[in-house]
């Protein structure tokens, strides 16, 4: 008799313990990508507060590239947009995410011709401001890049918990769901293409 209650003990006990350690480690993940997600958007922030400041830069030496300039401005009022609806994406809002994701494409596709239009003026490129701001945007957009890579590994590890056997039985239990991973918007898959027509 004696042995018998430990052992019915154990028995009972050892669900239970398995049911905390199993929803600690879900929950311990989900942190994790939210933490991910926050050094996203410390960064896009940063990202979004750098745009203004360069085109004030150089808009007094870009006078006839209003259209970029305008395009960036715009793409910058989308992307910040894209990342106000995004703070919902955390818990399921793939919809968000990806919004956030093409409207922070739209934001590099217009930079891209910004920067590239910078390079036909070469007052612009002695320009300290704007090249010191230029420099800040390549900077943050390799700390963009990383987190995102951070964010999508932290993804990839709850989303494998809460799809496998017998986790996922806790993970519909306690209404933890997968996360949605920050994908590339479509043109920043396309293939990047170089005109060296120009080239001397």
């Amino acid at each position: 008799m004696l042995v018998v209650v430990p052992v019915v003990l154990i028995l009972l006990l050892a669900p239970v313990i398995w049911l905390v350690m199993a929803y600690n480690r879900l929950a311990r993940l989900r942190v994790r990508c939210e933490n991910a997600y926050s050094q996203i958007d410390v960064q896009l922030k940063r990202r979004f507060d750098l745009v203004p400041n360069l085109v004030e830069a150089v808009k007094g030496y870009m006078a006839h590239e209003r259209q970029t300039l305008e395009a960036v401005i715009r793409a910058r009022a989308a992307a910040v947009d894209g990342l106000r609806g995004a703070s919902g994406a955390m818990h399921g809002g793939v919809v968000g995410m990806g919004a956030l994701a093409a409207a922070s494409g739209q934001l590099d596709a217009a930079l891209g011709r910004l920067f590239g239009v910078m390079e036909r003026y070469p007052d612009l490129k002695a320009n300290q401001n704007a090249l010191q701001l230029q420099e800040e945007l390549v900077h943050t957009e390799n700390r963009i890049a990383f987190a995102r890579q951070g964010y999508n590994d932290s993804v990839q590890s709850l989303n494998a918990q809460i799809a496998m056997f017998p986790t996922n039985l806790v993970a519909g239990l306690f209404a933890f769901r997968p996360m949605p991973m920050f994908e590339a918007a479509d043109q920043e898959r396309a293939a990047v293409r170089v005109n060296l027509g120009d080239a001397p």
